[in-house]
């Protein structure tokens, strides 16, 4: 009852929608995002209980992609449409693949993708932003990609990324193999076959685990970094929250998604022996070590980040990702623009990154996200 109390203050202190705790939108989803109204506007106004700003949103505004930011996303749509009344931000999450398909064909104001565009995907964005514009990849939400287990009897594990890779690819069958036990000394490991789980979907979360164990166990992942799953044998599930929903129901299984999901239905995490003075816990605070090294690698607008997978620093998590949203630089559609922008702003705003921490996520480092700010601002 504390805790609730607590979060109820704090959702009023944002101008929010009270809601207990980040976990409570994983049992609500974004569901709760199909309530609203599509009429009415906010002109310039803004909301007296945060630092939101409705400028030009109007109506309603769709997008949809990554499931890797749904949890994200669910908190920052019920913040904004507190603060943005009339306006509703109705949010589909599916995958990477299907929010730049939408995005790109038309059906959405902006998309989510855990991957930056591919030079042939930004080509075909150029017939969607009109006058001369392109989709651009605006780094909005970072993160741990947790290896979650679900092993009884075995409360914690380390693994590294040749064992995880010999793992997803079938090549370590049980939980007892001798690479896991070298790495777990004095580990009750039992004889229990392995049951792992993937994305069946397109998945950027897929792409960016194929980008981690390329360059860190490349002599036992010969695959190349694509949204879909590449390696044989395994069972499939379609999002992030199916697969932890099968690692969470089966004695034996390990899968990949986002912390926030682990953390939401108290699923076990790896600890990844990197090299590191000590393995790496998955957090929202190691994770940030990580992705403060990240370089932008985009051009002009774009900002799209190179990541560095191989690092060893102590205490930096390696496997991340980050999320981008996906917007035309100009050639945005009329209607949609305001509401567009005006949301982007809130999201990357300090007080949109500040509560990505409470949901398992890491915020954009200050430098960066300082350029997806004035990046928003002119959007066309």
């Amino acid at each position: 009852m504390k805790l609730q109390r607590k979060n109820r203050l704090r959702a009023t202190a944002l101008g929010v929608i009270a809601v207990s705790s980040a976990l409570a939108l994983t049992a609500c989803g974004s569901d709760d995002n199909d309530k609203g109204s599509n009429t009415g506007g906010t002109g310039g106004k803004t909301s007296a209980a945060s630092n939101i700003k409705c400028d030009g949103a109007k109506g309603q505004l769709l997008a949809s992609g990554s499931s890797a930011q749904k949890n994200a996303m669910d908190l920052w749509v019920k913040n904004y449409m507190a603060a943005c009344k009339g306006v509703e931000i109705n949010y589909k999450s599916s995958s990477s693949g299907e929010g730049i398909i939408g995005f790109n064909t038309s059906q959405v104001g902006f998309a989510g993708s855990d991957s930056p565009l591919k030079p042939e995907e930004v080509a075909k964005s150029k017939s969607v932003c009109t006058g001369g514009g392109q989709g651009i990849n605006l780094p909005m939400v970072g993160g741990p990609i947790a290896i979650g287990y679900h092993l009884e009897g075995v409360d914690s594990l380390v693994l590294d990324a040749p064992t995880i890779a010999k793992i997803f690819t079938g090549k370590i069958k049980n939980w007892n193999d001798e690479a896991i036990a070298k790495l777990n000394s004095g580990a009750k490991l039992p004889d229990k076959a392995i049951q792992a789980f993937h994305r069946s979907q397109d998945s950027g979360t897929t792409q960016n685990l194929g980008k981690y164990l390329g360059a860190t166990a490349k002599a036992d992942w010969p695959y190349p970094a694509e949204k879909k799953w590449p390696a044989p044998g395994g069972q499939a599930a379609a999002g992030s929250s199916d697969v932890a929903a099968q690692v969470k129901q089966t004695d034996g299984a390990i899968g990949y998604f986002e912390l926030s999901y682990a953390s939401a239905q108290s699923i076990k995490t790896v600890d990844i022996n990197t090299g590191a003075a000590a393995p790496v816990k998955a957090t929202s605070e190691n994770a940030s070590k990580a992705i403060a090294a990240a370089k932008i690698k985009g051009t002009g607008k774009d900002l799209a980040l190179g990541l560095d997978y191989t690092t060893k620093a102590d205490g930096a998590y390696p496997l991340v990702l980050v999320t981008y949203e996906i917007a035309c630089d100009k050639g945005n559609k009329a209607d949609s623009l305001g509401t567009v922008k005006s949301f982007l702003t809130y999201t990357a705003s300090d007080e949109g990154q500040k509560i990505l921490s409470d949901a398992g996520y890491a915020p954009i480092p200050a430098e960066i996200n300082a350029k997806v700010r004035e990046t928003v601002a002119g959007l066309q």
